[in-house]
């Protein structure tokens, strides 16, 4: 399903969460939708899932208004960090209204997952911890198999080995049937290889859309004295600098080749740390 996401503003009084966003999805990935707190990512979420209004602007999907239209709500499915489900219900009950609710619900993939993450599904919701609440909202998320799935720090109170095993399903998920998932995650060092494409949000606006591999070969950091360094980003792209006692790194978005060439010394930058030193720039 294509996503257009025009000019979009949302405002909380005085306080801007999303100004003039603007950007497009055309086909199923796995997207990665990062920035800080307070970037903007979950006000996003919550207009393309059609749960609020954007105060200006409009996000499309296939050419159609999510807000108010059943027709595309039930092709995206939301997992937010928490409050996802009614507190006295119980896992069984949850898992049938969504069945309800999704037309592609996959009822043989949810059993499988309670049991994987050795859920009870007669405990209700006010009763589980935080990160069988978490499992919960993966098993939805994976199993609705709704055309736009999203997830938003889904796995809060999930250990390392719970989150691995996730990752690993829903790339399984993903490789059987692909569709559009939108993964907003802090943990972009855990998740960053799943990622084909990353969107980076700076105080409600773009600061970076791009192919995942492409930042991966294209992002990266040289070091060596004051004067080498600075002559080798002259007419860079260069996102940040740091200098100490005569030497700098400077962090560049360009060849990589053309570097290694230069004898400086040559590192690739993580996405996770691409994120940072981007949105420190102002007017990023």
């Amino acid at each position: 399903m294509k996503i257009e996401v025009k000019n979009i503003t949302k405002k909380y009084g005085e306080k801007l969460a999303l100004n003039s966003l603007t950007f497009q999805l055309d086909e199923p990935k796995i997207y990665g939708l990062l920035g800080r707190n307070g970037a903007g990512k979950t006000t996003f979420m919550e207009i393309l899932a059609g749960q609020i209004l954007a105060s200006d602007g409009e996000i499309l999907i296939d050419g159609e208004n999510p807000f108010d239209n059943q027709s595309l709500t039930e092709s995206v499915c939301l997992i937010k960090e928490g409050n996802n489900f009614k507190k006295d219900l119980t896992m069984k009950n949850i898992l049938k209204i969504n069945s309800y609710f999704y037309p592609s619900w996959d009822q043989k993939l949810a059993d499988t997952l309670v049991k994987e993450y050795n859920l009870n599904p007669k405990a209700k919701v006010k009763t589980l911890s935080k990160g069988m609440e978490s499992a919960l909202g993966i098993i939805v998320g994976l199993a609705s198999k709704a055309p736009i799935t999203v997830f938003d720090e889904p796995y809060i109170g999930l250990d390392a080995a719970a989150r691995k095993k996730f990752y690993n399903i829903l790339l399984e998920e993903f490789e059987d049937e692909p569709r559009t998932i939108i993964f907003s995650t802090h943990l972009i060092d855990e998740v960053s290889l799943m990622f084909e494409e990353v969107i980076i949000l700076q105080e409600g606006k773009l600061a970076l859309q791009e192919d995942a591999d492409v930042l991966r070969k294209r992002s990266y950091a040289v070091s060596g004295s004051l004067e080498q360094v600075k002559a080798f980003i002259q007419n860079k792209e260069v996102i940040t600098t740091k200098q100490l006692a005569g030497m700098m790194t400077a962090y560049v978005f360009g060849n990589m080749e053309e570097a290694k060439v230069s004898g400086l010394t040559v590192e690739g930058v993580p996405i996770q740390d691409l994120m940072i030193y981007l949105t420190e720039r102002k007017g990023a």
